[in-house]
């Protein structure tokens, strides 16, 4: 094909969707990305919740512990 010639419609309809597929992509790249730090944060929270209920858990248990003990006496 020379420079003079237009392209053909199947080689338009193909640059299309290339073109598409690249948005796509990029598109698709970005969201995940978020979704990543999404569940980067998530997964932080998570881990500070197990932490504060580990220590409720340990608070209850202690004040259990000490009624048990007010009890004996």
């Amino acid at each position: 094909m020379s420079s003079r010639e237009s392209p053909s419609p199947e080689w338009a309809a193909l640059e299309r969707k290339v073109a598409e597929l690249i948005e796509l992509c990029a598109v698709l790249s970005r969201e995940n990305r978020a979704l990543r730090a999404q569940q980067q944060n998530w997964t932080t929270e998570r881990a500070k919740l197990i932490e504060k209920n580990e220590l409720a858990k340990s608070r209850v248990e202690s004040m259990i512990t000490r009624l048990k003990a007010l009890e004996q006496d």
